[in-house]
């Protein structure tokens, strides 16, 4: 019944934020980068951070240091959304954030390089996650297999409360009902991708803690995989990797393959999905065999996403050129 009820009131906050979002024009308009054609609401991921803090009051405001860096995030990214901010404000507030995460898990108490590789690692991944952010329903199916496979080890390891996660679950999923179709009805929007991101990397740091596993951190397999490699092929190409652009394997798979989009979504959330299950079996051997699958499994990975972007690109991009 609490997470019906849950489920109702976020759909409800969810129709009364496309109000907002149409009154005041806060809106996506395709353009030459975009994979969209019509004009859709952006911002519709702030149902993340209203599931975030659903939770955060029912429990009586636990880890009260990483909602207010959430609070920071979402707020930021809101506006950046609207206004379109500079970086060094997005930058600062992302620093300031990262470090009230690190707070809320007791970094401070371990040697400062952990705080710079925390650091590090955050931004990267939220950047990452904003980025990837470009079609129906793929931030909505990959946080959905993400969330699930961290719900699996939590019920083993208890490394976070069980209902912060089952509460972000329920927002994606309320998410999913407006994204996840041929014409969405509204778009996460950088404050969506970033929240989500946040509370995923927040319970993904409990967890590394917990366990002093690094393995864990392939729950990201996927989006890690297509962020890098198409970073270093821009960074190749001599393209400014910070300007808009639609080179992502997905992207270029749905706009110039024409593959379904749908179904590149649910593919890349259940391929990260079946990765983490392997993850999650490989966490209980010796830490000799999880370095051979971790790296076995990045170089494969790695083999067979050059290997089909190399194709898509010859076969379809660059025969529109």
């Amino acid at each position: 019944m609490e997470y019906l009820v849950l489920f109702i009131l976020l759909f409800v906050l969810e129709l009364l934020y496309f109000k907002v979002a149409d009154k005041y024009n806060i809106i996506d308009k395709p353009n030459l980068r975009s994979s969209h054609t019509s004009i859709t609401l952006r911002g519709g991921g702030i149902i993340f951070y209203f599931g975030a803090i659903a939770y955060f009051i029912y429990s009586g405001y636990q880890y009260p240091w990483f909602f207010l860096g959430l609070t920071l995030m979402t707020l930021v990214s809101f506006l950046d959304d609207i206004l379109t901010l500079s970086n060094k404000i997005r930058l600062l507030i992302h620093f300031s954030s990262v470090l009230l995460m690190a707070y809320q898990l007791d970094l401070f108490n371990l040697p400062w390089y952990y705080l710079l590789i925390t650091f590090i690692v955050v931004v990267g991944v939220i950047n990452a996650y904003n980025f990837m952010d470009g079609i129906n329903g793929i931030t909505a199916c990959y946080s959905i297999a993400v969330v699930l496979l961290l719900m699996i080890v939590n019920d083993q390891v208890n490394f976070v409360d069980q209902r912060l996660l089952s509460y972000s679950l329920i927002a994606v999923l309320v998410f999913s009902f407006f994204n996840f179709r041929v014409k969405a009805k509204t778009f996460a929007g950088d404050v969506g991708a970033v929240a989500i991101a946040y509370i995923l990397l927040f319970a993904l740091g409990a967890l590394i803690i917990k366990t002093g596993n690094l393995i864990y951190i392939l729950f990201l397999t996927v989006y890690g995989i297509d962020a890098v490699w198409t970073i270093i092929r821009r960074l190749t190409l001599k393209e400014n990797i910070f300007e808009a652009h639609r080179s992502h394997l997905y992207q270029y798979l749905g706009n110039e393959a024409g593959v379904n989009k749908l179904l590149i979504s649910f593919l890349y959330g259940l391929i990260q999905f079946l990765i983490g299950l392997s993850v999650i079996w490989v966490s209980n051997c010796d830490l000799s065999i999880q370095v051979i699958y971790a790296v076995s499994l990045l170089l494969g990975i790695s083999i067979v996403y050059l290997i089909i972007k190399s194709f898509v690109i010859k076969n379809f991009v660059l025969n529109k050129v």
